[in-house]
């Protein structure tokens, strides 16, 4: 890694500690983020096959993780922040049974430091992915410790976001066109100043190549209200509901499902 990409992850790994004492409780309380995890998680669950080994990229408090060691599958926490990772600690020690789950601090950066080819799924949501300029190589790290006939599923943010165009209207300028940069767009986040890089699905088709069968691309928050319109779902239930029903009916179709606030895309190793 370059000088610039080692000081990002350095203040990224530092955001995500100062903001994991409220972490859980600021996304569990967002209607959408849980409509979106579970979203997610459906992914998963719908190619995932029974004792396969998940390894989950920036897995912060290991909301996700425990949800999947739960359903029996031996998952390997990895993420590069320590304040987040020892709140999944702590979570784990308050258990009444331990569940099948392993806490490493590692970097996305470094998944070539794990063991090569003893994953059957590798899984990152929520746009973590986002905070290098480099998805190439962690892509390259993905490959290596996934093992053939494996797949994985990652949560991106693409570069087109309607929700974000229409900030237009309302005067914010920045935030309608901050997508498209080409060098990154700087994020605040807990007094942290962050770099984040907006992919498109097609980019990380083409990294992986013919090794490689697109399994699903879907839409996430394409007309439902992403998680920074707070408090959407408790205002509007009704139009919530039916913004879900438009949603379920055209997240997998092009271009819809580029064109949205995240996508979560499959892909299996066939080579």
């Amino acid at each position: 890694m370059n000088i610039n990409n080692i000081k990002n992850e350095t203040d990224v790994s530092a955001a995500f500690s100062a903001q994991s004492p409220v972490f859980d409780a600021t996304y569990n309380g967002n209607q959408t983020t849980l409509w979106m995890r579970s979203r997610a998680r459906k992914e998963v669950m719908t190619y995932i096959k029974p004792g396969a080994r998940i390894l989950e990229l920036n897995c912060g408090t290991g909301i996700d993780s425990l949800y999947f060691a739960e359903q029996g599958f031996e998952v390997v926490a990895t993420d590069n922040s320590d304040g987040m990772l020892a709140k999944l600690r702590q979570k784990i020690s308050s258990m009444n049974t331990e569940p099948d789950i392993s806490v490493k601090k590692c970097s996305f950066n470094r998944i070539d430091t794990l063991d090569a080819g003893t994953f059957d799924y590798v899984f990152s949501n929520f746009g973590g992915l986002n905070c290098t300029d480099k998805l190439y190589e962690v892509l390259e790290g993905i490959d290596k410790v996934l093992k053939p006939g494996g797949h994985f599923t990652l949560v991106v943010m693409p570069k087109i976001c309607p929700w974000e165009i229409l900030m237009l209207f309302k005067g914010y300028f920045k935030t309608a066109f901050r997508r498209f940069k080409k060098n990154g767009t700087p994020a605040r986040i807990e007094g942290v100043h962050v770099m984040c890089y907006y992919y498109n699905p097609f980019y990380i088709i083409k990294h992986v190549g013919e090794k490689y069968k697109l399994k699903a691309l879907k839409g996430l928050c394409i007309v439902m209200p992403p998680p920074f319109i707070e408090k959407f779902h408790e205002r509007y239930p009704r139009i919530f509901g039916i913004l879900e029903q438009v949603e379920n009916r055209i997240s997998l179709i092009p271009p819809f499902n580029r064109w949205c606030d995240h996508y979560a895309i499959t892909m299996q190793k066939i080579k």
